[in-house]
């Protein structure tokens, strides 16, 4: 703000002159969007980087303390953690602070880097959410009979989710479309805007492989998982029928969360791309970006605090009870099958139910250390998480 003295009847007097306006949001904030409106994004990235970093690091941590979640089928949801922590570390922190500001200050190399870091990150949080439906529905399912999940299966998992998603979101930084300032002008994505048709081929491509095949991999597999528990659980008992039906209200709410955080970006982002001259406020254009970042605070409380497994060694960490694992660990949990077993997750207990093809019994012939055969022995409600 600077200064304009006037003399009006030989009186001086001192008035406030606004800042020139302003198109380019590298040098200052875009024409028509009072201070107010940044100082509330601001505050908002605050609290949504906040809960997201300290969530996500409480889960990478808990599960690097208790070997009872190191498990095949948690890597994906550890990559799931470490994903969101980078999305929120990238672009939560720098779009707090560019919000602070009211323009992107940092310059258009910084740009270019939280674009990329942003959407692959993004991307690879949204992959690995497809990636655990599908070891989800293999647990399940079994579409490979008697083949389980293996410590290399999730490996495989992880290095597609990293190297599909390098894939297709590193061509903008290379020039097939390119990453650009949004139209608030503080934080930055692909552009969606252009009208160049080499632009466009590569939103239609980023959105088919990163948006449509992932959201349709979830569907098909939690669509078939469902199938199957409700075959399996069909005139059952009500109480033996409880896992399944918590199953079922956990992958209703992780579908619908899915939608609710990424379907509002994706319909703005193909919406502008059909009719890129469309005329929207900057504030409500904000809106989709700003909102799907909220995905990395409700992820872990979807994916892993409602999980009785983690729940129950976060609970042991925090009332500090991880140094009396050892002395009050019961002498006949020492037992091989029932030490191995308290290592499944309630996915493969759940799995240990379901019968393989046709035959209502599990296979004989199952090894000790097959997570649906030792998903039979129940595990006790006090058990202490082994570290």
């Amino acid at each position: 703000m600077e200064s304009l003295s006037l003399s009006v009847n030989g009186v001086s007097y001192t008035v406030a002159a606004e800042l020139a306006p302003t198109n380019d949001p590298f040098t200052g904030p875009i024409n028509n969007i009072a201070q107010w409106n940044f100082t509330i994004l601001a505050v908002l990235m605050f609290v949504v980087t906040s809960l997201s970093l300290c969530e996500n690091f409480l889960v990478m941590f808990i599960t690097f303390k208790f070997k009872q979640l190191r498990q095949p089928l948690n890597y994906i949801i550890v990559n799931l953690a470490i994903a969101d922590f980078l999305v929120s570390l990238t672009g939560g922190l720098i779009s707090f602070l560019t919000n602070a500001r009211g323009y992107f200050f940092l310059g258009r190399w910084a740009c270019v880097l939280e674009g990329f870091a942003v959407t692959y990150f993004g991307i690879v949080a949204m992959w690995s959410l497809a990636v655990l439906s599908f070891e989800r529905f293999f647990v399940i399912c079994r579409p490979l009979g008697n083949m389980r999940l293996q410590a290399k299966h999730a490996a495989i998992g992880l290095l597609f989710v990293w190297t599909f998603s390098f894939v297709w979101t590193f061509p903008p930084v290379l020039g097939w479309n390119r990453y650009t300032v949004s139209k608030i002008g503080t934080t930055c994505e692909p552009d969606w805007y252009s009208n160049n048709m080499t632009s466009h081929s590569y939103i239609i491509t980023f959105f088919s492989t990163c948006f449509i095949l992932p959201l349709g991999i979830i569907f098909f597999c939690y669509g078939k998982l469902l199938r199957k528990l409700r075959k399996v659980s069909h005139g059952r008992l009500a109480t033996a029928r409880k896992p399944e039906r918590q199953v079922t209200r956990m992958v209703v709410v992780m579908i619908v969360a899915f939608m609710v955080a990424w379907t509002p970006y994706a319909t703005f982002a193909i919406l502008v791309t059909i009719h890129p001259t469309i005329e929207l406020d900057p504030r409500l254009a904000s809106i989709p970006a700003f909102f799907s970042k909220t995905a990395a605070v409700y992820n872990p409380i979807i994916y892993v605090f409602m999980n009785k497994q983690f729940r129950k060694c976060l609970i042991q960490h925090f009332i500090g009870m991880g140094v009396m694992a050892e002395s009050n660990m019961n002498p006949t949990s020492e037992r091989p099958g029932i030490t191995a077993e308290s290592q499944t997750g309630e996915m493969s207990a759940i799995a240990a139910r379901v019968p393989v093809g046709a035959t209502a019994a599990l296979h004989s012939d199952d090894s000790p250390t097959d997570c649906g055969s030792l998903a039979q022995l129940p595990i006790p409600e006090n058990k202490v998480c082994p570290i």
